[in-house]
C-alpha cells in the first residue's frame, strides 16, 4: 500500500497591528512542510512582513531545517567565530555571551549589550547584500519586558509625501557596520570589526524582488550618510526618514514567551530590541538564523555596490582577511 501524502495545511492567519504583522496557527514547525504549508507560509510572510508563531519550542537543528525551506542560509554573522558546535547558523542573542565574547563587563557599557546593535536597523546592512530574511527563536525570556518591535518600511514609504517620495526614488546611501555605535576603546570588539570592515552603497528606495513593491531602506544602526549631499543636507534627510520609519503606526511589538518564533522579510522591515531591561538581573536567550539575500535594487535600477568586505554567504570571512579583498 502506497502512503499518501499528507494533506495541505491551511495556516490560521491572525493579523495583530494594522500596518504590519501577523500570527500564524495550525502548523508544527519541527517537522518537514509540505510545499503548499511552505508557500502559506512565504504568502503570509510577503504580505504582512513579519509572521509569528508561538510555543513551538524548537532546538537548534530544527530552526535550521525550518528555516532551509525558504531559501540558504547565512554564517551566523560577518563577525561571529562562536556560533553553537555544528551548527554554525545560528546566532546566540544574550548578554552574558556577549559580555564574554568581547571581554567586556556591565561597569564597562553605559547600557548592556544584547546584541551587535540594539536601536532602529535592518539585519547586517552594512553587507552588500544583506539577509532576505531573519527567524529569531526564543529559547529563554523574562516573565516581563523584552519585546521586540518591527516596523513596515513599504508603508513608511508610501507614507512620505509624493515630492519625497520622488526625491528619495533616487538616492544612495553609504550603509557601514554600526554606524551608529562609538566603538573607539572597545579593544576586541573594535578590532574584530575592523578586521573585516563591511561597507556597502545601497539605493535609500529598494524595490521588492518577488512583490515590486518600493521600501525605505536606511536604518540608524548602519547608514551613514547619503551620497552626493553636504553633510548638513544628508544628516537632515537622514533624520527625517529615520523618524518616518520609527512611527508607531507603521510598527508591531511582540511580547515574548519561550518556544516563540518571528520569521521577518528584512528586504521591507527594521526592528528595535528591548530597551527596558538595562537594570534588571534577568536571563534573555534566543537563537537567530538568516536567510542569504541578494543586492537592492532601486527605482532607477541601481543595484548596490560593495566597498569594503564580502558578501554575506553561508562562509565565514577568514580571520585576517584584508577589507574589500
Amino acid at each position: 500500500m502506497t502512503d499518501l501524502a499528507p494533506p495541505p495545511t491551511r495556516i490560521a492567519v491572525a493579523r495583530v497591528a494594522g500596518h504590519i504583522g501577523a500570527e500564524l496557527s495550525g502548523v508544527d514547525l519541527s517537522a518537514p512542510l509540505n510545499t503548499e504549508t511552505v508557500a502559506e507560509i512565504r504568502s503570509a510572510l510577503l504580505a504582512h512582513k513579519v509572521v509569528f508563531f508561538r510555543g513551538q519550542h524548537l532546538d537548534h537543528a530544527q530552526q535550521i531545517a525550518f528555516a532551509r525551506q525558504f531559501g540558504d542560509l547565512t554564517h551566523a554573522h560577518p563577525h561571529e567565530d562562536a556560533p553553537p558546535e555544528d551548527h554554525p547558523e545560528i546566532l546566540t542573542i544574550d548578554p552574558r555571551r556577549y559580555e564574554e565574547l568581547y571581554g567586556l563587563d556591565r561597569t564597562q557599557q553605559s547600557r548592556r549589550q544584547y546584541s551587535y546593535y540594539a536601536g532602529w536597523h535592518t539585519d547586517v546592512t552594512a553587507a552588500v547584500n544583506p539577509p532576505a530574511a531573519s527567524i529569531l527563536r526564543a529559547e529563554t525570556v523574562p516573565s516581563f519586558g523584552g519585546d521586540t518591535t518591527w516596523t513596515n518600511l513599504v508603508a513608511a514609504y508610501e507614507g512620505l509625501s509624493e515630492p519625497l517620495r520622488r526625491l528619495a526614488d533616487g538616492l544612495r546611501a553609504e550603509h557601514r557596520f554600526l554606524a551608529g555605535v562609538d566603538t573607539t576603546g572597545a579593544g576586541r570588539y573594535e578590532e574584530r570589526i575592523n578586521r573585516n570592515l563591511l561597507v556597502a552603497v545601497h539605493p535609500v528606495v529598494r524595490v521588492h524582488p518577488e512583490t515590486g513593491e518600493r521600501a525605505l531602506f536606511v536604518n540608524p544602526g548602519f547608514t551613514t550618510k547619503i551620497l552626493g549631499l553636504s553633510a548638513a543636507e544628508s544628516r537632515q534627510i537622514l533624520e527625517l526618514l529615520f523618524a518616518q520609519i520609527a512611527r508607531p503606526a507603521y510598527t508591531v511589538r511582540f511580547r515574548w514567551h519561550s518556544g516563540d518564533i518571528a520569521f521577518w522579510d528584512n528586504r521591507a522591515t527594521s526592528h528595535l530590541a528591548p530597551e527596558d531591561l538595562d537594570h534588571l538581573d534577568v536571563q534573555r536567550t534566543l537563537h537567530r538564523v538568516t536567510l542569504i539575500g541578494d543586492r537592492p535594487v532601486g527605482p532607477d535600477g541601481f543595484t548596490s555596490e560593495l566597498v569594503s568586505g564580502v558578501e554575506f554567504t553561508a562562509r565565514r570571512e577568514p580571520e585576517g582577511a584584508i577589507p574589500g579583498a
